[in-house]
């Protein structure tokens, strides 16, 4: 009898071991099915650009096709929408910047999905270097320009973001509170929309990630007036810092991450991550990123999640200590 009760035991243990098994691991993911990545942001932004550069080594590293989808819109809530509904097997992730998690849910009221409950990440894929640009025609060169073209008229001088609670809109806000502006918002419907706005002359000034404006600036049809980084970058000689030029102790940067819908076995999540990070190693994948302004980093998923959670907590202070609103 004892000996029949250890087996079924046994039996009873090794089934719950092999239905874990089952439930977390897919030895043959993605299976040359294809995967979809949403990038939930216009084409041309910095993300967007930066998951071009990575996405056709991720496709050789996990043996599969990606395709990209850009689904801009509210911030990014409508794309990162898709995202959370997705299924959970792995064939659709996320391409996101720092906002969607951390930015946007501590601005809007009746978030449709929570940035911890419903995402698995996946991994930091690079920071974001980020930079104030004008017009070319009008003669600011520094921050300092602006800062007193601002002080001389209040409410006067523009500022175009990739909409309401964007990373444009908090990078400015922040810096208008921190020198005491009064300055007008122009929210487009993305980040690379704004940059053409201030181009065309139709808003003045802006905050734009690197990636999205290096060919306009390449083009003189935007002026790089100071870079959002603690030192000088190597990419934009001659270029001071925001915080030497102007407004000391200014900083802002952002991120790229890669996530999946919540509930993705983590089996899945390993090889993504494992993917990304050689993907990462590519020579020739770190230069194109390192060029357009982004810095190939790369975490664990367990890091990925402590900086969501600590940037939720630290933009909501910020959000709340600089009154920054979404209108």
């Amino acid at each position: 009898m004892k000996s029949i009760l250890r087996c079924c035991v046994l039996a009873c243990c090794t089934l719950v071991a092999t239905s874990a098994i089952a439930q977390n691991e897919d030895p043959n993911y993605p299976d040359h099915k294809t995967i979809t990545m949403i990038i939930p942001l216009a084409a041309g932004s910095a993300v967007d650009n930066a998951a071009r550069i990575i996405a056709p080594e991720l496709s050789k590293q996990l043996g599969s096709s990606i395709v990209m989808e850009n689904l801009p819109g509210a911030s990014g809530i409508i794309g990162a929408g898709r995202v959370a509904a997705a299924h959970p097997d792995g064939l659709t992730l996320g391409a996101f910047n720092d906002s969607i998690l951390t930015m946007v849910p501590n601005l809007q009221s009746n978030m449709p999905w929570d940035p911890i409950r419903d995402f698995a990440p996946v991994s930091l894929v690079a920071t974001l270097d980020w930079g104030l640009v004008a017009t070319p025609s009008l003669p600011y060169k520094t921050a300092a320009d602006v800062i007193a073209a601002a002080n001389a008229a209040p409410g006067k001088i523009n500022y175009a973001s990739g909409g309401n609670g964007s990373p444009q809109h908090i990078a400015m806000a922040l810096f208008a509170a921190r020198n005491h502006l009064n300055m007008l918002h122009v929210p487009y419907r993305g980040a690379t929309p704004a940059a053409v706005g201030i181009a065309s002359g139709d808003a003045q000034v802006g905050f734009s990630a690197l990636a999205t404006v290096k060919s306009l600036i390449d083009g003189k049809q935007l002026k790089l007036l100071g870079v959002s980084s603690q030192e000088p970058l190597a990419q934009t000689p001659g270029v001071p810092t925001i915080s030497a030029s102007g407004s000391p102790g200014f900083l802002f940067s952002s991120w790229f991450v890669i996530v999946a819908p919540h509930g993705t076995p983590p089996a899945i999540v390993a090889r993504l991550n494992q993917a990304i990070k050689a993907a990462l190693a590519n020579p020739g994948v770190r230069a194109k990123l390192i060029a357009q302004g982004a810095n190939p980093t790369g975490s664990s998923a367990a890091q990925l999640d402590q900086m969501t959670r600590e940037n939720l907590v630290t933009y909501k202070k910020l959000i709340q200590d600089n009154h920054i609103e979404t209108n």
